[in-house]
């Protein structure tokens, strides 16, 4: 569940609050899977450790891989532990899959070394690869936020066996695939409690875990995305993210040809050259793609928009949510998170599979009035109710570990 724009939360500006700290003031370890980008993970990151500085004192961050940041003030208190393997240079972590389990379990090792140390009563991690697995110490509670069961390992591994270089991992995951989804799912046992970002990923950790999850939407910055009624929308669509092949671009693209509407693309990914070759079939001027876009190039899109076309599946889709904080429609496949985010009706249209005439038909039923329905829906997923949802998840945990 990640977005393909930097992200600086709300606050972030500002020095942490930090609780009224004494010799039994509670200490807090995190665990992301790499922390190299500011993104949509890292939002999520930040806000939960946010809220564990208001709880107590920061314990260290385990993760894999780290560039140095700096990432947010909350975030900046934690010290980074990584895993061996961040010696190497950065250009071979994607082929470096196979050690990863050795690098969690010796970074389990680190934690407990630590523990010894300066102990903690409470482990949280957020992943969406295999940092999950990491070992608490003896009697304490882990909390895994899970934006998604590795993707390469249990959902989408053909989405990476594409091309020459994924025709080699390919290999890779033929050889190493079964022993990797082996260790995920035994080390599933070192978490003590799950937390999915949506009703989807809650399904896919039962199905891949054999475990329970409780749901907790993302943050999203919904003060930042904002309507704005003096702005008259206009007759085009919007495609915006990181372009990759499973965002499924390629079906905006051949909508909006069989609908003769215009079409917006914005954002960078890797696909782009493939989608602007299909583009050239489009009459002129028919499909456009602006690139990167800033937060206030995102912003003037959303509030102008007819609608955002998200035809892939998602973990979350954090875009659909500030689409619609900006009042913007949403046309979603009826799959993922989109389930949880768009009312088929009131704030978009869903359609089924990937039928291009599908997205014309269900484009069709956005009208001007669902605006106002759009941002209602929208403040369900505020950072303010994340926070309140994590503080109360955190104190129940840390209660657990101390009573």
């Amino acid at each position: 569940m990640v977005d393909p724009h930097s992200i600086t939360p709300p606050g972030e500006n500002k020095p942490p609050i930090r609780a009224e700290t004494s010799p039994a003031a509670p200490r807090v370890a995190l665990a992301h899977d790499w922390l190299v980008d500011n993104r949509g993970g890292e939002a999520v990151l930040a806000h939960l450790a946010r809220v564990a500085l208001e709880r107590g004192e920061p314990g260290r961050l385990y993760t894999l891989f780290d560039g140095h940041g700096p990432y947010s003030n909350a975030i900046d208190e934690f010290p980074v532990r990584t895993s061996g393997l961040n010696r190497l240079p950065a250009r071979a972590r994607r082929w470096l899959l196979p050690a990863y389990p050795r690098a969690v379990e010796g970074l389990g090792r680190s934690l407990a070394r630590d523990h010894a140390h300066a102990p903690i009563n409470l482990l949280i991690s957020t992943s969406s690869g295999l940092i999950k697995g990491i070992r608490p110490p003896a009697g304490v509670p882990h909390l895994c936020y899970c934006h998604a069961p590795a993707r390469y390992l249990w959902s989408a591994t053909d989405q990476y066996t594409r091309g020459f270089a994924g025709r080699v991992r390919a290999a890779g995951f033929a050889l190493f695939g079964p022993s990797l989804r082996a260790w995920d799912a035994r080390t599933a046992g070192h978490v003590t409690r799950f937390v999915a970002n949506s009703s989807f990923i809650r399904d896919r950790i039962r199905e891949h875990f054999g475990r329970e999850a409780s749901v907790l939407h993302p943050p999203v910055r919904t003060g930042l995305f904002t309507p704005d009624a003096s702005i008259t929308r206009e007759d085009f669509w919007l495609c915006f993210g990181a372009h990759e092949p499973y965002k499924r671009t390629d079906l905006a693209i051949d909508a909006a040809i069989r609908a003769r509407t215009r079409l917006v693309i914005a954002g960078g990914g890797s696909a782009l050259p493939a989608l602007r070759r299909r583009a050239r079939r489009a009459p002129a001027g028919l499909v456009r793609f602006t690139g990167r876009v800033s937060d206030a190039e995102l912003i003037d899109l959303y509030r102008r928009a007819r609608c955002l076309v998200f035809p892939q599946i998602e973990d979350f889709g954090i875009i659909a949510v500030e689409a619609q904080a900006c009042g913007c429609p949403v046309v979603a496949r009826a799959d993922g998170g989109a389930l949880d985010s768009v009312r088929d009706g009131e704030t978009g249209a869903l359609f089924e599979g990937e039928d291009t005439d599908a997205i014309v038909r269900a484009a069709h039923r956005i009208h001007d009035r669902m605006g106002a329905a759009c941002r209602a829906n929208a403040e369900r997923f505020s950072i303010e109710r994340f926070e309140r949802g994590a503080r109360a998840m955190i104190d129940e945990m840390l209660g657990g570990s101390r009573g």
